[in-house]
């Protein structure tokens, strides 16, 4: 078992220098610039483009390596598109990356949003502008949706699991239980889980 955690390690070195070596600060600025750009309707919007890019297009990142920085980012205070950017960018290239992949996301946003503000009692009465939006809203749904299934294939959940995203959902949105509570839990429940594999783990080897 000592073994295999040992390999695991090393593959992720190896992974994570192969990136620092391949993935420049102008590479990740770019990438994340193009989509902060293209991103309608809030960070998690931002999910769907950053996986395509990130993971399936460049490979820059496992498809375990993002699920778990997305869960990361996800627990943690602030903005969410933000928070996966640096995680995603400190991976890849240490802090310069993380401060890098950060501008990127942030400062389309940042430019188009002080335009919009130097014009905005101009433009919120525009129709034109209203029906855009309100055709870009339903699209940004199913853009969120897309990711969250993928990361579901990904997990490959037992049929038992699959309750727990359902249930965690249902705490969420009726019982109005807090995230942070659920997090904690969820994590105390892991530790429980991987404790108890390895004492099982132990038991079977002292047999054998």
């Amino acid at each position: 078992m000592k073994k295999l955690f040992k390999k695991r390690e090393l593959a992720s070195c190896n992974t994570l220098e192969q990136g620092k070596k391949r993935v420049s600060l102008a590479q990740l600025f770019f990438t994340f610039t193009r989509i902060g750009a293209f991103t309608f309707g809030g960070g998690h919007a931002m999910l769907p483009l950053i996986q395509r890019d990130i993971v399936e297009k460049q490979h820059w990142v496992s498809e375990e390596d993002f699920i778990d920085l997305f869960a990361v980012a996800q627990s943690l205070p602030g903005v969410f598109a933000v928070n996966l950017s640096m995680f995603l960018g400190h991976k890849l290239r240490g802090v310069k990356g993380a401060v890098i992949s950060a501008l990127g996301s942030t400062l389309p946003s940042f430019l188009i949003i002080l335009t919009l503000a130097l014009f905005f009692e101009q433009a919120k009465s525009n129709p034109w502008v209203e029906a855009i939006m309100k055709g870009i809203r339903p699209a940004v749904v199913a853009m969120i949706a897309i990711p969250i299934l993928a990361i579901w294939r990904a997990l490959k959940l037992k049929r038992v699991l699959f309750l727990i995203p359902i249930a965690v959902a249902i705490a969420v949105w009726y019982f109005s239980f807090s995230p942070i509570w659920i997090i904690l839990i969820a994590g105390a429940l892991g530790i429980v889980h991987f404790y108890l594999k390895m004492h099982r783990f132990v038991l079977l080897k002292k047999r054998k």
